[in-house]
């Protein structure tokens, strides 16, 4: 089978390229003939909230890559359409997760499916945005009335394209994958040793872009908890700020957590994603709103308990007891799970647990439920 990938993939960086990437490579095993296409400008730099968009890693020499659609210009849009209309590979797969790429996508999409041949297959990360903005649905909709079928890795975000309208076309859920190309697992000691950290205190840690909805502030009000703040342990805050710092700043002042956070607040590398994770004994997510998250798969993969609040399509791959804790979004909620965790040693058990849960997540369920819709 030809296919086509569109969507976010090196020499841009984050998780949209890192998954895309890792799918081609799952199509690549099941002999499929795979190629990306990329953006060359993603978003204008106004519109981006973070330092670069661009990765400093060598890129991937094992993947077929095209740098050729700008989400700005029509004109790219019109090429890239164009071109994969007469090249006729048998499914486009487009990578949906802003209102602001509908038109760009969208377009593409319309060209493509102008041969009578492509399917057109969205994986939907989310078609109502955690940051609602005017315009967001009529963009959401031009893109996905282009699309023959989708698959969803959550099932609220499925339940939002049958409230949308589009339950009519074929849709599948299916969970998001192990990111399990950031290198084996290493011991905590090797981690903290790589991190610069000292072993005589634990660590929770709270990964990825910093956005308001994803709760940051409320870690900071439930690490002021005075149970808490009784024990030896302190928050890593591994990922770059989406958004001005200086509130969560000020929580920390206020809190008097200065001593107690470690930040790590610029983009983290590939290489050094293993660190973070396994000097941590828990993985805390404690967002306001969500559908899925790609940070809950990195966990997974390296084997961490996690913590995440019951909102949108977290607690569907988190078994709370099993492999950690699913508690309502409230400061006092996540501090009574951080208290039992290390009350109750619960590191071992949990542990135990997401080695068995992981099984479940491959790439292989999420290329033949691609295909599955596609045909």
């Amino acid at each position: 089978m030809k296919v086509v990938i569109i969507g976010p993939a090196y020499p841009l960086r984050g998780g949209l390229a890192t998954y895309n990437e890792r799918l081609a490579r799952a199509f690549q095993a099941a002999g499929d003939e795979v190629r990306l296409v990329t953006f060359s400008l993603q978003y204008p730099d106004f519109l981006f909230p973070g330092q670069t968009q661009f990765s400093t890693e060598a890129g991937p020499v094992d993947l077929d890559i095209e740098v050729s659609l700008n989400s700005v210009n029509p004109f790219t849009w019109w090429q890239v359409g164009r071109k994969l209309r007469t090249e006729k590979p048998d499914v486009v797969i487009f990578r949906f997760w802003l209102p602001f790429m509908g038109p760009a996508l969208g377009t593409v999409a319309r060209l493509v499916r102008g041969n009578g041949h492509t399917r057109v297959v969205a994986i939907t990360d989310n078609v109502i945005p955690h940051e609602k903005r005017p315009g967001d649905g009529p963009l959401t909709r031009y893109f996905l009335s282009a699309c023959d079928g989708f698959v969803t890795m959550s099932r609220s975000v499925l339940g939002d394209l049958q409230r949308l309208g589009f339950g009519q076309k074929p849709a599948l859920y299916r969970p998001h994958p192990l990111y399990d190309n950031f290198g084996p697992i290493k011991t905590k000691s090797d981690a903290l040793n790589a991190l610069n950290l000292p072993n005589t205190t634990s660590y929770l840690l709270f990964f990825g872009f910093i956005r308001a909805y994803k709760g940051l502030d409320i870690m900071l009000a439930a690490f002021a908890d005075e149970r808490i703040a009784a024990l030896p342990i302190k928050l890593i805050i591994a990922g770059e700020f989406y958004e001005p710092a200086a509130p969560y700043e000020e929580l920390i002042k206020r809190y008097q957590l200065e001593e107690r956070i470690i930040r790590a607040t610029d983009f983290i590398p590939n290489e050094k994603v293993v660190d973070y994770f396994c000097a941590a004994d828990l993985i805390v997510q404690p967002y306001k709103n969500a559908t899925q998250s790609g940070v809950s798969q990195i966990a997974y993969h390296f084997e961490r308990p996690m913590l995440v609040t019951d909102v949108g399509g977290l607690a569907e791959l988190i078994p709370n007891g099993v492999v950690g804790y699913v508690v309502p979004p409230t400061a006092a909620a996540i501090a009574d799970a951080v208290v039992d965790f290390y009350a109750q040693k619960r590191e071992p058990a949990f542990t135990a647990g997401v080695r068995e849960q992981k099984k479940q997540f491959s790439w292989e369920v999420m290329v033949a439920a691609l295909k599955e819709v596609a045909r």
